[in-house]
């Protein structure tokens, strides 16, 4: 089974691919696609890339296991040194994972036992947001807002409690920007009032948020959560399994927004998909309530038999390497104003409402009336029809059936980012005229 697909609808037409080089992938029949979606926010550093592939030949020459319990080994070392060396602030302490979902899982665990070690162990509640997606294990899912993602099994965990996202294009509250008091944010302190604020562990987001359409944040939305945070001590966990490594134009979101998260999760661009790594940073004051006396018994909980892989953090390594060596978060700023300068031309169509994001994370949502907001009917689904086209052109999007996203390799050129434009526009034109 693939992920999240109807294998009766994918079997009917398979993309299986054979090989890929730098922002292009080839199927087995020779077909090329550009690759517009980095796989998956996936492979910042492009497919193929000579560095990564050898910093791994070169570690499965040495050692590619270590037992986890009894042992690290240099990679993993090498690799927490340099993400504390990047990260913001003081995210010193980086615990190693295989995936973005036990990042984030982790991270509300993280939170739940650093309060019951802190003299507060009534404070196991994680408020999260609808739309969001933090992952599909049974924890992250639980904290995941998406209905689509969870609904076929719940009952989900308890104390996990959900809150408007800051869709500022439809504000829930019928607001509007930058009038309206940031009442996206406010809504968090009513939600931690009205729950109890002994109650509650942490706040975990997306900086910007995926499955609702590249939900991108007011500039003040972010540093007033840290505020509302800090003030009732709840621990504000930053996913960045998407928005990390130079996606947004700096290398993690928390950069971007200026705000900084006493836990952030990352994974997906840290070895730009070349072996499966993710892990989580937290802030020196929550580190030190898991280090004392083997008696004590306060050591983090947690732990996974593909966590600090050697061979996982020699490409994690390579590739952030990759990443400041070349300055890519830098050129995903530059691209990104290049991307939305060609989505101008597209807004002429009279169907773009809102083009949303940072960098080289760019979402547009399709509506019937531009002036009015009105949503196109639901059997309308002009963002799946875009998109298939697209991918039926040799373009990979992200494509639900009222928005399109931009996601593709940071080392993407000038006339590549033309390409993948140029075939996007003829897309929504012949998706226009069916």
């Amino acid at each position: 089974m693939l992920d999240l697909r109807q294998m009766k609808t994918f079997v009917a037409d398979p993309l299986v691919i054979a090989r890929a080089d730098g922002v292009w992938y080839e199927d087995v029949h020779g077909k090329r696609y550009l690759d517009g979606l980095s796989g998956i926010f996936v492979v910042t550093v492009g497919h193929n890339n000579r560095r990564v592939i050898e910093a791994m030949r070169d570690q499965l020459d040495q050692v590619a296991f270590t037992p986890p319990l009894h042992a690290t080994n240099l990679p993993a070392l090498q690799l927490v040194e340099k993400l504390a060396e990047i990260l913001p602030g003081d995210l010193n302490t980086v615990k190693l994972m295989s995936s973005g979902s036990e990042a984030t899982e982790a991270a509300m665990k993280m939170a739940r036992q650093y309060h019951r070690q802190t003299g507060h162990p009534q404070k196991y509640k994680i408020i999260s947001r609808y739309w969001g997606y933090h992952g599909a294990t049974f924890g992250a899912l639980s904290a995941t807002g998406t209905v689509r993602r969870k609904w076929m099994f719940e009952p989900t965990l308890q104390g996990f409690v959900h809150v408007w996202p800051p869709t500022c294009y439809r504000c829930p509250f019928g607001l509007s920007y930058p009038g309206c008091g940031i009442r996206c944010a406010t809504i968090v302190e009513d939600t931690i009032q009205l729950e109890g604020p002994e109650t509650v562990a942490g706040l975990i987001l997306e900086p910007i948020g995926n499955t609702g359409g590249i939900v991108t944040p007011p500039p003040e939305y972010l540093p007033l959560l840290r505020r509302i945070c800090d003030r009732y001590n709840v621990l504000l966990i930053f996913d960045e399994i998407i928005t990390g490594f130079g996606r947004t134009g700096q290398m993690f979101a928390a950069q971007t927004f200026d705000t900084l998260p006493d836990i952030l999760c990352m994974g997906k661009g840290i070895t730009s998909g070349y072996a499966p790594l993710a892990a989580l940073a937290c802030r020196d004051h929550v580190a030190a309530a898991f280090w004392g006396e083997e008696e004590d018994q306060v050591e983090f909980a947690d732990g996974h038999t593909y966590g600090g892989n050697p061979l996982s953090c020699a490409a994690g390594l390579a590739s952030i390497a990759e990443i400041i060596e070349r300055d890519l978060p830098r050129r995903a700023r530059e691209l990104g104003g290049q991307l939305l300068h060609r989505l101008e031309a597209v807004q002429e169509l009279g169907v773009v409402g809102e083009i949303r994001g940072r960098g080289l994370l760019i979402g547009v949502e399709f509506v019937r009336d531009t002036r009015t907001k009105e949503r196109f009917p639901a059997d309308a689904k002009l963002g799946l029809r875009v998109g298939r086209r697209a991918l039926a052109k040799g373009l990979i999007l992200r494509f639900d059936p009222d928005w399109i996203a931009f996601a593709p390799p940071l080392v993407i050129s000038e006339a590549e980012l033309d390409l993948m434009m140029d075939i996007f526009t003829e897309s929504v034109q012949e998706a226009l005229a069916e």
